[in-house]
């Protein structure tokens, strides 16, 4: 039985992640994305889908990114 890094629960059905080489192990998504997404530079929020980058930040959206002065950015094409 292995042990969630994020929340320390046991249970049978655990899985890994490798992340630059380092290995994570995990009981559900929910606690995956707690600790591998990224943050949104200007809301907070952890970043599940593509996102959008500018220089080094990244943004959950378009908007996100144009509310802290990125110009350019579109959600879609």
């Amino acid at each position: 039985m292995g042990q969630c890094q994020l929340c320390g629960n046991e249970y049978d059905k655990t899985f890994q992640v490798v992340v630059n080489g380092k290995s994570h192990t995990f009981d559900s998504f929910e606690c995956a994305i707690q600790v591998l997404a990224p943050t949104c530079t200007h809301c907070g929020c952890k970043i599940i889908g593509h996102g959008v980058e500018a220089g080094n930040s990244l943004y959950c959206c378009a908007n996100c990114a144009q509310m802290e002065g990125v110009r350019g950015l579109k959600d879609r094409a």
